[in-house]
């Protein structure tokens, strides 16, 4: 059996601090709703597919430069490279602070603009430091990866709840515009997340938690520490990957535009200019808090149950929320209706970002986690770009979500047969 290297038991738990405060700013990415409301009206009045470009583009930066980190984390540790997204992340705010001078007004070249700050270089950073700490959190955690990256994620999920609450107050101090906030944000993630990146570590080779050697999970059935060009030849990762593009398509789409879908649903109180706001930043904020919660609840419940079948109950009641959505779309009522759906949207969504990363440290070992981590989540940024495109081109057509919802509902369904798939292919090779 192999030795347990002495290390002191606090020290996994200062890397679980650093990964809270880092993962606490990069939700951030997930508050973009604000941003959107506030560009479709008042003195922007831009088109929704617009205003949700800068959006779909730094999540597919996020997770394209995840692979790069990822391989670079593996290799130098997860301190400098986090350090480095920190960086990058700030310098992208900070250069979309001046989109109100740059833009002038012309739609077009405000979209251009935040699309190359925001989503280029401010969702690289974010994609740069968010691998880190998970990748070092499944290390130092091998016996409960489910839980401890629901941990890590559900903090990245309710960041964006206070987060969302804080661009309401610096877009309206800056008289509606929203280069004011980049530029306090910016300062501010900049900080933040450079201080937390210090905190992170791997464990020395060889360890295991005190007691206790590396468990040998119950999904492992592609052999231990495989590589990405190893991994990617497999049946399971391809599984893995489309099931990583159909569900979070469908929260996605629904994080985005829930401000506006709400708008939607109740116009009567939309349109009071006084409280609509803080109903407004209140959904926002719901969901979430349960995106939070979820990734908490799915990943603790996956440490328990087959990770498979958690993700096939989650994948149910996400399509159930799709079809709800859809529903609601046709009619016209309270708010509150919205809300609830909403919960349980970010509920389902947020799990997707403790199964997958789970799922891949068993099948294909935590040696290389951070890469194939990096490699899987393209899939995720594939996903930023149709739920963008599912709403903005839909709404901008036919003049409803109703379209939209059926199409990430049936998503949703498909991702279930999939994961049935998996499950076999799993059960076969076990």
């Amino acid at each position: 059996m192999r030795k347990s290297k002495h290390v002191a038991p606090y020290r996994r738990y200062v890397v679980v601090l650093g990964a809270l405060i880092i993962q606490m700013c990069l939700g951030s990415i997930y508050a973009w709703s604000i941003y959107q409301t506030a560009l479709t009206s008042g003195a922007y009045n831009w088109p929704v597919l617009w205003t949700q470009l800068p959006f779909a583009t730094g999540l597919a930066c996020l997770a394209s430069f995840m692979i790069f980190a990822g391989r670079w984390q593996d290799r130098i540790g997860p301190r400098k490279v986090a350090t480095t997204g920190g960086i990058i992340l700030g310098i992208g705010y900070l250069l979309a602070s001046q989109i109100d001078k740059v833009s002038a007004g012309n739609p077009l070249t405000g979209t251009l603009y935040l699309v190359l700050t925001y989503g280029v270089i401010g969702g690289g950073g974010i994609g740069v430091a968010y691998v880190c700490p998970i990748a070092a959190l499944m290390k130092w955690f091998p016996d409960k990866k489910g839980t401890i990256t629901g941990v890590a994620v559900a903090t990245f999920g309710g960041g964006s709840f206070l987060i969302g609450y804080l661009e309401t107050f610096l877009i309206i101090r800056g008289a509606n515009l929203i280069g004011f906030s980049f530029l306090i944000l910016g300062i501010t993630y900049m900080l933040v997340v450079v201080v937390g990146s210090q905190l992170l570590s791997n464990p020395p080779s060889g360890w295991s938690p005190p007691g206790q050697p590396e468990p040998v999970s119950m999904g492992q059935t592609t052999g231990r520490d495989l590589g990405p060009g190893a991994m990617v030849r497999t049946r399971i990762f391809w599984l893995i990957w489309v099931m990583f593009i159909l569900a979070p398509t469908a929260g996605l789409m629904t994080l985005s535009n829930v401000k506006s879908v709400a708008q939607a649903i109740d116009v009567a109180a939309a349109s009071d200019p006084i409280t609509w706001p803080v109903i407004a930043a209140l959904i926002v904020g719901i969901m979430a808090l349960f995106n939070g919660a979820g990734r908490l609840f799915w990943g603790a419940v996956s440490d328990r149950v087959h990770r498979i079948k958690t993700l096939t109950a989650m994948f149910t009641i996400l399509a159930g929320s799709q079809f709800a959505f859809a529903f609601l779309s046709l009619i016209n009522t309270s708010w509150l209706i919205a809300i609830g759906i909403a919960a349980i949207t970010g509920f389902c969504f947020g799990g997707n970002f403790t199964l997958f990363p789970s799922m891949t440290a068993e099948f294909f070992g935590t040696k290389n986690v951070g890469v194939n981590w990096g490699v899987v989540s393209t899939a995720y940024g594939i996903a930023g770009v149709t739920g963008a495109l599912v709403a903005g081109n839909i709404v901008d057509f036919t003049g409803s979500y109703f379209l939209a919802f059926m199409i990430t509902g049936a998503l949703s369904l498909l991702a279930i047969i999939i994961a049935g798939i998996l499950y076999f292919t799993t059960k076969s090779k076990a």
